[in-house]
């Protein structure tokens, strides 16, 4: 890979490797962090990736980092003391994008990390094996759960519009 291949590579999936990541994390600086990594781990390597398999080796990289990420954050403990009277009163609004990314939060990281790379990057079942190190038997069956799952949430009387 050339230094212009690589430049041509952060140009054209940056977004999706964020965009990717932030939906996952639900934090920004966070996912800025990782996706900087996946991209500083392509230019160490540069001379062994192939440019045409750059988005998948980006993808990889960035989900493994991701990985890497939340189980640090499992294992620090914080503790907020809220007293009563600081509690905000949450009205019930019903909105779909909302009540989505409610139904993306009962997944587990695995099952939001395959509906994420599938249904909104459009990529296949092989090329999700690769990057998540599964094969495609098993993102299929994860798939299938999570969208069940999904679909079990979105269609639930207090949910529906």
């Amino acid at each position: 890979m050339t230094e212009k291949e690589f430049n041509d590579c952060v140009n054209l999936y940056s977004d999706n490797v964020f965009r990717f990541i932030v939906k996952n994390l639900r934090h920004e600086e966070d996912a800025r962090d990782i996706v900087q990594t996946a991209f500083e781990k392509l230019w160490r390597n540069i001379e062994m990736v192939d440019p045409a398999k750059c988005k998948s080796y980006l993808f990889t990289v960035a989900y493994n980092q991701m990985i890497d990420h939340i189980r640090k954050v499992k294992r620090i403990h914080l503790k907020e003391e809220f007293n009563d009277e600081a509690k905000v009163q949450q009205t019930q609004v019903n909105n779909a994008r909302k009540t989505l990314h409610e139904a993306l939060n009962r997944l587990s990281e695995t099952q939001r990390s395959l509906v994420m790379l599938k249904d909104y990057e459009g990529y296949s079942y092989d090329e999700i094996g690769q990057i998540t190190g599964l094969n495609s038997s098993q993102v299929k069956v994860y798939l299938h759960r999570a969208r069940i799952i999904l679909r079990n949430y979105l269609v639930s009387p207090q949910n529906v519009m």
